[in-house]
């Protein structure tokens, strides 16, 4: 199996599952777009479209950083205009970039409700849309989303219900391109974690839950799914939705602890898998400090509201705001 010369057009790409995938590809000698919003650090969020494509250049690939807000279809229009201008077509379109906050009905602003709808299921399909003409010339062409299988258990809704739409959203676009796209032999499945994925999403939403960390799987077991995936052929492989320890062991790897990103913790089970738990995970609320007689409201400046605007518009990277992103 081999990426060499395949160009990927990945959103999301400049840290976590997105940057695992395109360092696997690189490592053939792929060729990557790398479509994200975060161009400068950010004191939470390592790693920006600059420095991700040093990494992909280090790692055996080609690369160029293109600052895209995927909400935004002028910008994924240019951004995929780019990327065939730079590497002459597009073989693998990988819809990472994604939107979370975990709240349900009464405490979900519409704002935020607008931005999960907008990030993940309208971005999947806008991206497809106007990548599909390339996609069309490719000799093996795939389009990949990061979303779950549809577990329609009442109690994946009911919690979180405007994040689980959004994410079947993108579920739903694999169910229905899957069928459309089939007579052009264009693959579309989904891959989604069995378990926990160490990213700085899972870090911003959790905070200081030690479970977040420990019990949890590195990205790049995503990524040794996603790059079997890659390699199957198109028009054999699609309408899947495939769970990445699956498809990992399903290749002959029968240990799969070294992906844990502490040995001897378990992983916890992701979200959408099997039954759900009695309790969804919840960031811990700050504690006020030892010495302080009372507790002083929150201040908030100008600035501060800049920057939290600024999280909440950039939350089309992979993980570009507490609360805001997922894998």
């Amino acid at each position: 199996m081999s990426l060499k010369n395949k160009v990927l057009f990945i959103t999301g790409a400049s840290r976590g599952i997105g940057l695992a995938i395109a360092l696997k590809a690189a490592k053939d000698g792929a060729k990557i777009a790398v479509a994200a919003k975060t161009v400068t650090a950010h004191d939470k969020l390592p790693g920006t479209i600059h420095t991700a494509v040093d990494a992909i250049k280090e790692a055996g690939g080609e690369a160029i950083a293109i600052a895209c807000d995927v909400r935004d279809e002028e910008q994924i229009k240019n951004a995929i205009a780019k990327t065939v201008e730079a590497f002459g077509g597009i073989d693998i379109v990988v819809n990472n970039a994604g939107a979370i906050q975990l709240t349900d009905t009464e405490n979900t602003d519409m704002k935020r409700f607008d931005l999960m709808q907008s990030v993940n299921a309208r971005a999947v399909y806008m991206t497809v849309k106007h990548a599909l003409p390339h996609l069309k010339q490719s000799a093996n062409p795939h389009i990949l989303n990061l979303s779950p299988p549809l577990n329609l258990d009442a109690d994946w809704f009911a919690p979180h219900l405007a994040y689980t739409l959004s994410k079947y959203g993108m579920s739903m676009c694999t169910l229905g391109m899957a069928r459309e796209f089939r007579k052009q032999k264009i693959a579309v499945n989904s891959l989604w974690p069995e378990t926990a994925i160490d990213t700085s999403a899972i870090r911003n939403i959790l905070g200081d839950v030690q479970e977040s960390f420990a019990a949890a799987r590195t990205p790049d077991i995503v990524a040794d799914a996603a790059y079997w995936i890659f390699n199957q052929p198109s028009d054999a492989c699609t309408g899947n939705f495939f769970i990445d320890a699956t498809v990992v062991k399903g290749t002959g790897t029968k240990d799969l602890s070294k992906y844990n990103v502490h040995p001897k913790v378990a992983p916890l089970p992701d979200f959408f898998l099997g039954k759900p738990p009695k309790h969804m995970p919840k960031k811990p609320a700050a504690k006020p400090k030892a010495d302080a007689g009372t507790v002083a409201p929150v201040k908030t400046d100008s600035t501060a509201a800049a920057k939290k605007d600024e999280a909440a518009a950039g939350a089309t990277d992979e993980t570009a705001a507490p609360e805001k992103t997922d894998k």
